[in-house]
């Protein structure tokens, strides 16, 4: 892994499937389903650490680089969303499908496949990512948001497997108010933080934090997100604002005395100050 903070960023493959388009998955070769537009993004990146330690932080430590879901370890066993498991083969396959999820509006099907590979002998591991389902409505809009938040996510995988992999972590996620929805929501964001506007992925950073002053370094930064990795911490920052939703906050909290709860609380008055 290279020292600049971009452990896990893969090379996008992007592909906006046509009807009736073959491909890997059913979503792809379904077209729009006649209530809908097939899509299907693939990711492909190497990140650190054995295949069998890919596979935790795939199935059951999502909460640090993710959000804590669950799955039921054997095929037709539950997986998040109300969907099901259609693969399980540990340390090789992963793949679960949501008809008609639930929470997840504008989609009458999800499905996610993970293919994992050693790499290097086992020290490093090979992942192909495929996210494939039927979206409805503004196709290209919702086809563009799950895009980028989707790089961000695999990016922040790189980070948890490569610095905090296997650590137990408090997870802690909220969004702004309703006046975080505005165009320059997210710039504020990075103003109040403290961010130089020429600060890029690498740079070492002291920002103003909720609960006083952090010290880290940029590991994303782009318009849509931001993220900020400390020595016992992965902040992530979301501007949703770009696809019509509040900013968000997660945190990855590793630390020996981490408080979910209170770290939420925090970081919301934060957010509540900033936007009211």
């Amino acid at each position: 892994m290279s020292g600049d903070g971009r452990a896990g960023r893969g090379r996008p493959r992007r592909r906006r499937p046509d009807k009736g388009e073959p491909g890997g998955s059913p979503a792809a070769q379904g077209g729009d389903a006649g209530t809908g537009k097939a899509f299907e993004i693939v990711r492909e990146l190497a990140v650190e650490g054995s295949p069998a330690r890919l596979w935790a932080a795939l199935t059951t430590g999502t909460g640090g680089w993710l959000w804590p879901v669950e799955y039921e370890p054997r095929e037709g066993g539950a997986a998040p969303s109300g969907g099901t498991v259609t693969r399980w083969d540990p340390l090789q396959r992963l793949t679960a499908r949501v008809e008609d999820p639930d929470g997840i509006p504008g989609q009458t099907l999800d499905e996610l496949d993970h293919v994992i590979e050693p790499r290097d002998g086992g020290r490093r591991s090979w992942l192909r990512h495929v996210h494939s389902g039927i979206f409805t409505g503004d196709w290209d809009a919702r086809y563009d948001g799950v895009v980028k938040h989707t790089d961000f996510h695999l990016h922040t995988l790189g980070q948890y497997m490569a610095y905090f992999e296997g650590r137990p972590v408090a997870y802690s996620a909220l969004h702004g108010p309703p006046a975080s929805t505005a165009p320059d929501a997210f710039a504020r964001l990075a103003r109040a933080l403290g961010l130089p506007d020429d600060a890029t992925d690498g740079a070492r950073v002291r920002v103003q934090a909720a609960g006083g002053e952090l010290d880290a370094v940029i590991d994303f930064r782009s318009r849509y997100f931001i993220g900020l990795r400390a020595d016992e911490t992965l902040h992530r920052f979301y501007g949703r604002n770009h696809f019509g939703a509040p900013v968000g906050i997660s945190v990855h909290d590793f630390g020996a005395h981490a408080d979910a709860k209170g770290t939420e609380l925090a970081w919301q008055d934060w957010l509540d100050h900033l936007y009211g």
